[in-house]
């Protein structure tokens, strides 16, 4: 295998590795340690595929640095009652879009399919929220960052409201 071959590869584990422990923290409701996986000035939006489509800005949820998220994340563990209810999120393989390679620090694209269960105590299952994360990510001494992530869902209807993190 030649050396950039082995290097892209190695960046796809990077990134799966990276999704995998966005949704645990989220499935576990780590929610504290979400905004750390974002750069100080990270972007957070949620959009309706319509929306994205049509290039309109319209979005659910538009979170523009880490204090934001950390203001969304007191919203949701302080101030929002509702009913408990736990997420299960499936993260498919990344497609890693482009990477400025030899640059530690670099700008790394890439997207992943998602699919987000719900499931309330006592009560079945039910697919909450489907679509695509496309971030943009940047290496630093702690690993990959999110610069941003927009996550675009393909569901019509959003169950209720849109409480915790996608």
């Amino acid at each position: 295998m030649s050396a950039p071959a082995l290097e892209r590869l190695l960046l796809q584990l990077e990134v799966d590795q990276f999704n995998a422990a966005y949704a645990a923290a989220l499935d576990e409701k780590r929610f504290d340690d979400w905004p750390g996986f974002f750069l100080e000035d990270g972007r957070y939006t949620v959009q309706a595929r319509e929306n994205f489509d049509r290039g309109l800005p319209l979005a659910l949820i538009a979170l523009e640095s880490r204090g934001m998220m950390k203001d969304r994340v007191y919203g949701v563990t302080q101030t929002i009652y509702h009913r408990p209810y736990y997420t299960r999120h499936v993260v498919g393989p990344a497609q890693v879009l482009a990477a400025q390679d030899g640059d530690p620090g670099g700008l790394v694209r890439a997207q992943a399919h998602y699919a987000v269960f719900r499931t309330r105590p006592g009560d079945a299952s039910e697919v909450y929220n489907v679509g695509r994360y496309i971030d943009e990510m940047e290496r630093t001494p702690d690993g990959l960052r999110l610069r941003s992530r927009l996550c675009v869902y393909d569901s019509e209807m959003v169950l209720n409201s849109l409480i915790y993190p996608i």
